[in-house]
């Protein structure tokens, strides 16, 4: 088996989120893909299998190192990029269709790169008292610094609060364990005119209790698109930054067209090899 480390949406090289692309994965089981994604120690990791479904052109399991993810935005774009570098040939070459267990994922290439359809939510709308208590203890901030707050779970399960800028959400130190888990998504807008419309932060259980910050979210940054545009407070198209706080420059571009949300950043190889086992 062939292996790839992917960085996704970073604007220099290694400035972004790595994915670990296992291809030619038809060998291993679950267990064993579990026992890799920890062993690498990466957000996630992936495999590549033929597809199921004849309108895909590859499927891929996703996994972060507690569990399986029916859909993950930074490792979708991570695995397309590894499949078309690796000689992949998608049926129309600027749609490519990945099939995950959340179903069928249309990739956009063009000139602009790789990006991923929007999956709609599977929980949207607004959260109750004792989940923002819950986040609020665990981002260290009192419940009045809360903006508004919405469901925003396209698979991994985000909960989003919004705070009242970007430099409020840059301050934050969040917990490092908490005993349930909780995958929480934390927005603050920019002033108008800068770089990027908006900050983003993504906390989430690790397992093992402890809470971790995901470096670039693509599955984080869809569902945000999909609240702040419907509740105006964004007009795509426009770029959203997070990983500030790790010294990562990720940058992620949000588009519409045809009425689809388009969630596209930069991808790029910087190691390839091959499993030793």
């Amino acid at each position: 088996m062939d292996f790839s480390l992917v960085d996704v949406f970073g604007v220099a090289d290694f400035g972004g989120n790595p994915v670990a692309v296992i291809h030619d994965a038809t060998s291993l089981d679950t267990e064993a893909m579990q026992r890799i994604t920890r062993w690498l120690n990466l957000s996630e990791s992936t495999f590549l299998l033929p597809p199921t479904d004849a309108q895909a052109d590859y499927r891929v399991r996703i996994f972060t190192l507690e569990r399986e993810l029916p859909f993950a935005g930074h490792p979708t774009l991570g695995t397309c990029h590894a499949w078309l570098r690796a000689g992949g040939t998608p049926h129309d070459p600027g749609r490519i269709v990945q099939q995950c267990e959340a179903g069928l994922v249309p990739v956009r290439n063009d000139s602009g790169g790789l990006a991923f359809a929007a999956p709609p939510l599977i929980r949207s709308g607004s959260v109750d008292d004792a989940t923002l208590d819950e986040i609020a203890g665990i981002l260290g901030i009192g419940r009045d610094r809360i903006v508004d707050a919405a469901w925003t779970d396209n698979g991994p399960g985000w909960v989003t609060v919004l705070l009242g800028s970007a430099k409020e959400v840059l301050a934050l130190e969040p917990a490092r364990s908490h005993p349930g888990r909780i995958d929480i998504g934390v927005v603050g807008l920019y002033p108008p005119g800068s770089e990027a419309a908006y900050e983003v932060r993504a906390i989430f259980t690790a397992g093992f209790g402890s809470l971790v910050e995901d470096p670039v979210t693509g599955s984080l940054n869809a569902s945000v698109a999909q609240w702040l545009l419907e509740s105006g407070r964004v007009t795509a198209p426009y770029t959203a930054a997070q990983g500030t706080r790790l010294d990562r420059t990720g940058r992620v571009s949000v588009s519409q067209a045809d009425g689809q949300l388009w969630i596209g950043g930069n991808t790029r190889t910087l190691f390839r090899g091959e499993a030793a086992f």
